[in-house]
């Protein structure tokens, strides 16, 4: 039995015949080595709520040598294994069906979503709104001229920040000044062919062209206490933000520049290949900012409505073309600022974005119910597995046969392996540390 003592994440886990620099080599004589593996497991749980060490955790051995270890009768021992192995199969196969539907679940979402962004969804609606849509050509004038627009409302907006700063006393930093709008080329032709098609009236085109400018968040560190919140990567979770684990600040400048406003769609920059580019769109729950490793993209809500821009982000075409660049040294990715303009986007009015949006909504929410509803019953399927352990070791998973050894018999043979262990360990022949005696206790 080799029993796993310190790596992250798999702390507390047994291994059958490996060895390795963070494993512990138990010997359980007298055992059958099935029986002492799944009470090892039974106790999973409980090693690891306690695990040791302030970086990488470990089990801590005095918690791990002083459990009450119930030894029944060998073949007592053989028929609990062999129920645990029954039940747990049976499990194994609810599981796994349960991960099957997940998975296809998580199919069909991207599958809509791909719809959504090729026009498929909306066609018939489409049909019955032609009047009310702009040809590309329209679509792409009308880009250009919002986007002047933002920016002039900007230079305005700096004005009379900067007035207001001499006013003051020029106290604190002068306000910056609002960069002009970078010039952003048609998508190259090599990427365009790769791209999926689109209806009349679509257009594909940078997604710098629906803002003035990104913007990355506080470099300030945080603390475990303050004013507003500073929203990170790992709050992203899902599309949406998860306020369970926070930092705070009370920085005055870095919250009158990074405070968030309802509708703003925040990027994650770097992360772990298959976790960078996840987004989410605040909705004004609670004032709050965001941190360096998060790019605010600053929509212009008249051009891309923030939760078409949030799904379109999530969605297998937006990761697809997302020039992620691997971080020289770490396990990790990054999509900068320059990167993220350069996506291409679906864009269409606002009107029809609000019809896919519409539709995304209903749909999306019946998977989001299943998927809830999946998780919940996984959750609840290694529950019961903690639950048959617990029966296996408390004498109630299987019955007693009166025909069995008895205790004296079984711990006699236990001590005489044990014996020969020591010996064969001192000969050079097995273990070179030999783990300390433990207190065995007869179920």
């Amino acid at each position: 039995m080799v029993w796993d003592g310190s790596r992250s994440g798999l702390v507390g886990k047994g291994i059958d015949g490996a060895l390795g620099s963070t494993l512990i080599r138990i010997n359980f004589p007298g055992i059958h080595n099935d029986y002492a593996y799944y009470f090892l497991q039974s106790k999973y749980l409980q090693i690891n709520s306690r695990a040791k060490g302030s970086g990488t955790p470990h089990v801590d051995p005095d918690l791990l040598w002083n459990y009450s270890f119930p030894i029944p009768p060998l073949n007592e021992q053989h028929r609990i294994v062999a129920k645990i192995e029954e039940l747990f199969s049976e499990l194994d196969k609810g599981v796994e069906s349960l991960k099957k539907a997940r998975e296809q679940l998580k199919v069909y979402r991207q599958a809509l979503l791909k719809h959504a962004f090729e026009g498929k969804l909306t066609e018939d609606w489409r049909k019955k709104n032609a009047d009310k849509l702009e040809t590309a050509d329209q679509l792409l004038d009308r880009i250009k001229h919002e986007r002047e627009a933002r920016y002039q409302q900007q230079l305005e907006e700096w004005k009379s920040a900067v007035e207001q700063w001499e006013k003051d006393g020029k106290v604190g930093k002068r306000p910056s000044k609002q960069g002009k709008p970078k010039h952003l080329k048609s998508i190259g032709k090599d990427i365009q062919q790769t791209l999926p098609n689109l209806p009349d009236g679509w257009v594909w085109g940078k997604l710098g062209l629906m803002t003035t400018g990104v913007e990355y968040g506080s470099s300030t560190k945080s603390k475990k206490t303050g004013s507003h919140p500073v929203l990170r990567m790992g709050n992203i979770q899902n599309g949406k933000f998860d306020w369970s684990d926070l930092v705070y600040t009370s920085n005055e400048e870095e919250i009158r520049r990074y405070l968030l406003k309802k509708g703003d769609v925040l990027f994650n920059r770097t992360n772990s290949p298959e976790l960078v580019g996840k987004t989410a769109t605040y909705t004004e729950s609670r004032p709050a900012v965001f941190a360096g490793y998060l790019i605010r993209i600053n929509q212009i809500n008249s051009i891309a409505l923030s939760q078409y821009l949030n799904l379109f982000l999530n969605s297998h075409v937006a990761k697809q073309y997302g020039n992620i660049v691997k971080t020289d040294g770490v396990n990790q990715s990054n999509i900068n600022g320059e990167k993220l303009i350069n996506y291409p986007f679906p864009y269409c009015s606002t009107l029809e974005q609000k019809k896919i949006l519409e539709i995304l909504d209903e749909k999306l929410s019946v998977i989001d119910v299943f998927l809830d509803n999946i998780e919940e019953n996984i959750a609840r399927s290694e529950a019961l597995r903690q639950s048959i352990l617990k029966k296996a070791f408390s004498g109630q998973l299987v019955p007693q046969d009166p025909n069995d050894e008895p205790a004296s018999v079984l711990l006699e043979r236990i001590a005489r392996e044990k014996a020969e262990v020591a010996v064969t360990a001192k000969k050079g022949r097995g273990p070179k540390k030999i783990i300390k005696q433990k207190a065995y206790e007869h179920l």
